[in-house]
């Protein structure tokens, strides 16, 4: 009888554990929060625009584990590549701001905020970026720029910003 009121325990315990994770992780963000991260993307966008990188390095988190994936320039990283920690984020985002015209157009009706615990969230929104670094042509082309946000304070920072670009779609068959 103890073995099946404990088997019946474990199995109960086991079945509620992932519905508990899963509504967690669904939790959106408060209104307050979320619009600060709605603010600090529009001025993240700002600041990229206006190659202001004093004023990127401020949005983002200061530790050796925050991180920017974005196009490469070095074969030996690959194509596209990620730099962890602010002085590599900081060359990185010089590197790209200074090699020419770079425009940064988001969707801001398809911005999306999610909360996964009460001090990180999670951003998406497509884009349009113009951009002529790394053999780049400088022409507009689709992007997904997914960014996590941490909570440091009274102000939420990127931890992570993933730039993503967006294949073409495939040629319908004939």
């Amino acid at each position: 009888m103890h073995r099946t009121l404990s088997a019946a325990a474990v199995a109960l315990a086991v079945s509620a554990a992932p519905s508990a994770a899963a509504s967690a992780a669904q939790r959106p963000v408060n209104a307050e929060a979320a619009g600060k991260i709605r603010a600090g993307f529009s001025r993240l966008m700002e600041l990229a625009n206006r190659h202001d990188f004093s004023g990127l390095h401020a949005m983002f988190w200061q530790s050796p584990s925050a991180l920017l994936v974005a196009k490469s320039a070095v074969p030996a990283e690959g194509n596209w590549a990620g730099f962890w920690g602010n002085e590599a984020i900081d060359r990185k985002l010089h590197d790209i701001g200074t090699s020419g015209p770079v425009v940064l157009e988001p969707d801001y009706t398809k911005l999306k905020i999610v909360g996964l615990t009460p001090d990180v969230a999670e951003s998406y929104a497509p884009m349009n970026i113009t951009v002529s670094y790394a053999g780049q042509d400088g022409t507009p082309k689709p992007f997904l720029m997914i960014i996590d946000w941490i909570h440091i304070g009274k102000d939420w920072k990127v931890a992570s910003e993933i730039i993503l670009p967006v294949p073409p779609a495939p040629a319908a068959k004939g």
